[in-house]
């Protein structure tokens, strides 16, 4: 992927109700963005949008699917007492403008092998997108576990079924409504998983279902290589503790020297090695961008263009963009004497 200039302003071409809580939103790209707004199934884009004066950044996946459907498409379901998700549920309109970056992220179908999915709510989003990919364009067989509250809940229900009606062979889907049935349990995935242990497993929903979903097939054997998880809740936020300001004489002379750009501002500090470099730039009055700060999605990138660092955790950079300098700030350490980064605006 090419970056140049990660946010662009989209215009909104039609938003269309899922259920009574979940909207899916379809942008119109021009001509001149093609490239940049190319994406891969099961990645995600970063809006940022403005409520009541205050700015917010959310990440939303594309629940279409590239070489599928025309047009990119979000989908958001709305979260209690989340600003942003009921703004987007209620008052965002067709020719409204968003902030929009492009496509990341690296919840990616492995190629070359049958595609078992488990998805609980709006789980579904990036999940759907791979599933449609993996039907069209491939002869590989997909099976989906999809948990929903009620029947009302369930987003893409009309979706599903008419993909089952076309792929009869190929795809199944199973429902699970935690009114009738209780939430997933491990005899939940022992029945659906019968003896097929084949294949790459792909899971997405809140965290405990993951958690259920992850340990139980842990449990039958399957290993780390072939399951693939996307997070869209964010674990509790680690703030380091800022350094005292009577500390600025003690920095060892020999720590790396970090050099931070954003926008037209460039500042050069010493870097502590307990602090990742979002941290640094905070400490150092630095407004950088983040949302989740535990590496699921690509708010914090930033591009190294001089020394070396290292990431804790990367579940959104792709191979090529990690080679090409991009690194999540929120888990990026300087391991080189000097490092110089740069976020874009």
């Amino acid at each position: 992927m090419t970056h140049g200039g990660r946010f662009h302003a989209l215009t909104v071409s039609r938003i269309v109700p899922e259920t009574a809580d979940a909207v899916s939103i379809v942008f119109d790209i021009p001509g001149d963005l093609a490239d940049r707004y190319a994406y891969r199934s099961g990645q995600f884009v970063t809006l940022r949008v403005v409520v009541d004066g205050v700015p917010h950044l959310r990440s939303y996946s594309m629940s279409s699917a590239p070489g599928v459907d025309a047009e990119l498409q979000v989908t958001v379901k709305r979260v209690a007492d989340g600003p942003v998700s009921s703004w987007l549920n209620d008052r965002l309109r067709p020719g409204d403008q968003l902030e929009v970056s492009v496509p990341a992220g690296a919840f990616l179908a492995a190629e070359g092998h049958d595609v078992v999915a488990f998805a609980a709510g709006s789980g579904i989003t990036p999940i759907l997108s791979i599933v449609k990919s993996t039907l069209h364009e491939t002869q590989r067989s997909v099976r989906l576990l999809y948990a929903n509250q009620d029947r009302d809940s369930v987003i893409f229900a009309a979706v599903l079924d008419q993909l089952v009606a076309q792929f009869p062979d190929r795809l199944t889907v199973q429902h699970h409504r935690d009114d009738e049935s209780g939430f997933v349990d491990d005899v939940t995935l022992a029945t659906f998983l019968a003896s097929d242990h084949e294949g790459h497993f792909y899971i997405c929903g809140p965290s405990g279902f993951m958690d259920v979903v992850k340990a139980g097939l842990e449990r039958t054997g399957v290993g780390p290589a072939r399951i693939h998880l996307e997070r869209f809740a964010a674990a509790p936020l680690q703030v380091a503790t800022p350094p005292p300001a009577s500390a600025a004489d003690d920095i060892d002379e020999a720590a790396p020297c970090l050099t931070i750009t954003l926008g037209s501002e460039t500042k050069t500090v010493k870097q502590r090695e307990t602090l990742t470099i979002l941290e640094s730039a905070r400490w150092n009055g630095i407004p950088a961008p983040s949302s989740c700060e535990t590496g699921h999605c690509a708010t914090c990138m930033a591009q190294v263009i001089e020394g070396e660092v290292s990431m804790s955790v990367n579940d959104v950079l792709t191979d090529d963009e990690v080679d090409a300098g991009w690194v999540l700030t929120c888990q990026a350490r300087c391991v080189s004497p000097v490092v110089r980064v740069v976020y874009e605006t």
